[in-house]
């Protein structure tokens, strides 16, 4: 008896050593300890609203992951190339992609990528907001001066935007829904290169977010003429940027959601931990808050079905306002996007 009893302690001592052996690596702590660094895809070029965030980001989760996130920019195809390069990559949790919620959910919609938020686990970090800012060189004072220029000379004042799908160019198609002017629609490989361009008069007009046009704002280089909001955004080292509702009562707004998105499917442990952090040191991050009061943005982080709650209703604006316009290849609903 006293034999087979030490036989039993035996096989269990073995049996835990080898499920240890087998086991993720998790540390002291129980989560996840990452062995290598982490990639970030920003699909837009460097400086942009995307970038601007992910590398505020990033330099908070290295600290809890102990390990380097590096940003790769790989813009292209309104952000659907490097959205896609992170999505081929094997899915393990050492590779997310970065963007705004409305982007990924709309890509189906537009036929830029056979992806939706399902295959996705949503973490935001900030809401952004389109301003319609011009260059001062521009003889337009407000927004009915910019307005009326459009209905005089239909499709040819250049508006800047960083593509398809991004933020600048959801802005000018919800403002021709609502008016019915068309614009020279003038692309580039990101917010910021399409901020530039407007400063530098290669375009009249640049719809992109506050982040964005944050600094040559304050610096005199751009006239914001409306916030797509219903209620005016107060810019810190600028001032006041009235509401598009002063001029367009009807315009429905809703927040623009940015944040960082993994493969729904990669191991559990993984999608724990990255949670654990979102809610502990990505919600109390006080470098992250101070960026969004600085640029214009909403400090306001979210994971999970809270995330996807929270952004759906811009989402919904962008891919109806996408399929009312004829550019869709589909119907929203077909994809799970209600009708708002």
């Amino acid at each position: 008896m006293k034999r087979l009893s030490v036989l039993i302690v035996l096989l269990i001592a073995l049996s835990m050593a080898s499920w240890a052996e087998a086991a993720p690596d998790s540390g002291d702590s129980g989560m996840w300890k990452p062995t290598k660094p982490i990639t970030i895809i920003v699909p837009w070029g460097a400086g942009g609203s995307t970038d601007q965030v992910t590398r505020v980001v990033a330099g908070e989760l290295e600290g809890p992951l102990g390990q380097k996130v590096v940003i790769v920019n790989q813009p292209g195809a309104s952000g659907s190339v490097g959205t896609k390069g992170a999505f081929d990559a094997p899915h393990d949790g050492y590779t997310w992609a970065a963007g705004a919620a409305a982007d990924l959910g709309a890509y189906k919609v537009k036929g830029l990528l056979d992806t939706t938020w399902d295959d996705w686990e949503l973490f935001l970090n900030v809401a952004n907001v389109s301003v319609i800012a011009v260059n001062v060189d521009t003889p337009y004072q407000d927004f009915d001066d910019l307005l009326e220029a459009f209905k005089a000379n239909p499709g040819q004042v250049p508006v800047a935007t960083a593509g398809q799908l991004s933020a600048g160019h959801a802005a000018m198609e919800a403002i021709a829904k609502y008016t019915g002017i068309k614009y020279k629609h003038v692309t580039y490989d990101g917010g910021n290169p399409a901020v530039i361009a407007t400063v530098a008069g290669e375009a009249e007009v640049t719809s992109q977010l506050a982040v964005e046009e944050a600094d040559m704002l304050k610096g005199g280089k751009l006239r914001a003429l409306a916030v797509l909001d219903d209620k005016p955004l107060q810019l810190k080292g600028y001032g006041e940027i009235p509401a598009i509702t002063d001029w367009i009562p009807e315009f429905q707004a809703a927040p623009n959601y940015f944040g960082i998105w993994v493969p729904a499917d990669v191991p559990a442990e993984v999608l724990e931990t990255f949670g654990e952090i979102w809610d502990t040191t990505i919600r109390d991050s006080q470098m992250l808050a101070d960026y969004a009061a600085e640029r214009g943005a909403v400090f306001s982080p979210s994971r999970g079905e809270e995330a996807k709650k929270k952004a759906m209703p811009f989402l919904q604006l962008v891919a109806w306002n996408y399929y009312d316009g004829g550019t869709a290849v589909m119907s929203p609903d077909t994809v799970g996007i209600p009708k708002p």
